[in-house]
């Protein structure tokens, strides 16, 4: 399968203090610009409160967003190295916040770039890796005789089943990587007998 980029698996978080000042950070995977920019306003809401809602946010399976706002930190020292940190972790269509709490010392820009990205690191540990991969999806239709042959096959076959649905004949949804196209649906014209339609 073509390999096109790597993002967040699940929802990240973190949280830690440091001289005083809270850090609570999250992370999500996001699969667009607006999608991203509602993630922040939804924690920035959550912790209306806070001092500070760092977000940082890198799209495109090229990284060809990668953005940051400093929210009123000292400039350079909370959101560009939150971006920074994402792309240089190899991480797109992935935001970052990282929420702070002041606790009354200051931290100076060297301790603040150190507090925002150990923080963002924290939580994209939590939200774990994922390899997004290119796929074909496809549609087949035949007797409910075959399902079970169809279903083990796919522990062997380059093909994952995604949605069966039951009607007069078993409808699946499948997908697969684009180079084997003609293996997969060979192998399921074998299983079936050649009686398999392809929708």
């Amino acid at each position: 399968m073509a390999y096109l980029y790597t993002t967040l698996k699940k929802e990240g978080y973190s949280e830690q203090v440091i001289e005083k000042s809270r850090f609570i950070t999250h992370a999500a995977p996001v699969s667009s610009r607006e999608e991203a920019e509602k993630y922040i306003e939804k924690i920035r809401a959550q912790y209306r409160d806070a001092t500070h809602n760092v977000p940082a946010f890198v799209l495109g399976d090229k990284q060809q967003t990668v953005w940051g706002s400093d929210d009123g930190e000292p400039g350079g020292t909370a959101g560009s190295p939150v971006a920074l940190l994402i792309s240089s972790e190899g991480l797109t269509n992935a935001v970052v916040v990282v929420t702070r709490y002041f606790g009354g010392i200051k931290l100076g820009p060297g301790g603040l770039v150190r507090a925002y990205t150990s923080s963002a690191r924290m939580a994209l540990e939590d939200a774990g890796r994922l390899d997004v991969f290119e796929s074909v999806s496809g549609k087949v239709k035949t007797d409910y005789s075959y399902l079970g042959k169809i279903q083990t096959a796919e522990k062997d076959q380059p093909f994952t089943i995604d949605n069966i649905a039951y009607e007069d004949k078993v409808i699946l949804d499948i997908s697969y990587a684009p180079e084997d196209e003609a293996k997969v649906l060979g192998a399921l014209m074998d299983i079936c007998s050649g009686s398999l339609d392809i929708l």
